[in-house]
């Protein structure tokens, strides 16, 4: 059987009980984001506090994603359709903004359908 070099060094670590003692082993990972295939990324921008850094597309697809907990304490519907209109219009102008680099879409959200979801989450 080949052994490459990485695995060669983590056998010999694990040899030497480098990997024993450490904190969480034998216990299931505690993932925020189960269903989400980059939930490590997302984990480590949250956990370092880099979303200041992120391009504004990013920002807005993540705000988009997360618009339902954004709206969890929101009474009534007019402040919850203020807040919908209020993230279009900020993914309008960016869409209408120069981008460096690669193109990232994101597109608007449904004012309707989202707050056909709002309600949904305030009847349960």
């Amino acid at each position: 059987m080949f052994e490459d070099w990485v695995e060669r060094q983590i056998r010999e670590a694990a040899e030497r009980g480098a990997f024993d003692n450490l904190p969480g082993a034998g216990k299931p990972l505690r993932l925020r984001y189960p269903d989400d295939p980059d939930w490590w990324v997302r984990s480590k921008i949250e956990d370092e506090h880099l979303d200041a850094v992120l391009p504004a597309p990013l920002t807005l697809r993540r705000a988009k994603q997360d618009i339902l907990a954004t709206l969890a304490d929101v009474r009534d519907e007019a402040t919850a359709r203020a807040i919908i209109a209020d993230l279009n219009d900020r993914i309008r102008a960016a869409m209408a903004a120069p981008q460096s680099g690669p193109p990232i879409v994101v597109g608007l959200l449904d004012a309707e359908e989202t707050i056909a979801a709002w309600r949904a989450s305030k009847s349960s």
